[in-house]
């Protein structure tokens, strides 16, 4: 059977999957998971569409994704747990891990506790990190393997379930996809010149407008 076309960003990972196939997507989403910078997720969502139109069994896709998802991640925990704050600091930029980002993911952590784990494979950047921040907090190793279970297990059924289903009427999506693709790019083009140029116009109306009298006031009291 022959591959079917894969739309976008998703058709530069066809040569990948046409030639590894399932190895691709077991070591990307591991890689992924402890912070190297590889499409991951993308290639899942590849996988899934390949499987739906037929190329890739389903059920091996999912398998395989949980799978390198829980050691990724779990790799990403003892790096956290036994290198520490030093070794992060020291190599974390290697892998987009800069201190500021593992700082931010560190606070979103202890706002929200294990849960974070569960919802941190849906947001980029959190997905890479949370295993990290788990070790570095010292949370428990079995509380941690529950919720990166859980989270791995709805991430890949997610995107699975969608890609698959993508898949089985690809026949009829990509040329719709292929059709109004310029139009998407144009709107998507003008909702991000409408965002930039709001924040502009705030940014210029807060640094022309005057400072309020109380905090003049609690200046010239700290001057004192």
């Amino acid at each position: 059977m022959t591959a079917p076309p894969l739309p976008g960003i998703l058709a530069d990972l066809a040569p990948l999957l046409d030639h590894w196939g399932y190895a691709a997507v077991g070591a990307l989403i591991f890689l992924e998971d402890f912070g190297v910078p590889v499409p991951g997720e993308t290639v899942l969502i590849a996988a899934a569409v390949y499987a739906g139109a037929g190329r890739l069994n389903v059920v091996t896709v999912a398998v395989i994704a949980v799978v390198a998802a829980i050691l990724g991640d779990n790799v990403s925990y003892a790096i956290g747990r036994y290198g520490g704050q030093r070794l992060v600091n020291r190599y974390g930029r290697y892998v987009l891990l800069t201190p500021a980002r593992v700082a931010k993911a560190e606070e979103f952590f202890t706002r929200h506790g294990g849960k974070v784990i569960t919802v941190a494979r849906f947001i980029e950047g959190l997905r890479q990190a949370n295993g990290i921040i788990a070790g570095l907090s010292g949370m428990p190793w079995r509380r941690f393997l529950l919720f990166n279970t859980l989270g791995a297990v709805l991430w890949v059924g997610t995107w699975v379930t969608l890609g698959y289903l993508a898949g089985n009427h690809i026949d009829t999506l990509y040329p719709t996809i292929q059709r109004y693709e310029l139009f998407v790019l144009a709107a998507l083009a003008v909702v991000l010149v409408v965002l930039v140029t709001r924040h502009l116009i705030r940014r210029r109306a807060a640094a022309a407008s005057p400072p309020s009298p109380a905090r003049d006031e609690q200046d010239t009291t700290s001057t004192r």
